[in-house]
């Protein structure tokens, strides 16, 4: 039976969603393994003067736990 550990994690991008949930794991692959899925749990835009400067999400991001055996 494999365990299941889930994180959240926060992250942003000036291009878009898409790449702030590239950045989202990437960031978490640097130190977890054996990362299984992604969940994007939210999503803003910060505006300033009319226009979009930064997009931001909020994901969980599901990896399996090594058994020690």
């Amino acid at each position: 039976m494999s365990i299941v550990k889930v994180i959240e994690v926060i992250a942003s991008s000036e291009i878009g969603i898409d790449d702030a949930v590239r950045k989202a794991v990437s960031e978490a692959s640097k130190s977890i393994r054996n990362i299984d899925s992604v969940y994007v749990q939210d999503i803003k835009a910060h505006v300033k003067d009319g226009k979009i400067t930064t997009f931001g999400v909020i994901c969980k991001i599901s990896f399996r736990v090594d058994s020690v055996d």
